[in-house]
């Protein structure tokens, strides 16, 4: 996942696993592992001990990664693939369903 086809904020759903159908903006990504943290999706719960920090320890859910091919990017409400041209002398990306640019 080095290209770069989808970035922070944008939103996504997912295509495959356990949370198949739901969409989520994407908070975090990993380019060497080729993972994504997407808000909402493929929650895991983690038990934490009390530290300095935060007093109180117990049980938190939070977003695990997901793999970067199980998600799609959505735009206008559907999911799309994503594709490279260039725009003058600036590379953009563009929705391969429309036609039409992301950024």
């Amino acid at each position: 996942m080095a290209t770069g086809k989808i970035k922070k904020d944008d939103m996504v759903r997912v295509i495959t696993g356990r949370d198949k159908g739901k969409d989520g903006k994407v908070l975090k990504i990993n380019r060497k592992d080729g993972t994504l943290l997407v808000e909402g999706i493929n929650m895991v719960t983690k038990h934490t001990k009390a530290n300095a920090r935060d007093k109180s320890g117990g049980i938190i859910h939070q977003e695990g990664p997901i793999d970067a091919s199980n998600v799609m990017l959505l735009y206008k409400g559907s999911p799309t693939r994503v594709g490279f041209k260039m725009d003058g002398d600036k590379k953009v990306r563009f929705a391969k369903k429309t036609g039409d640019t992301i950024d």
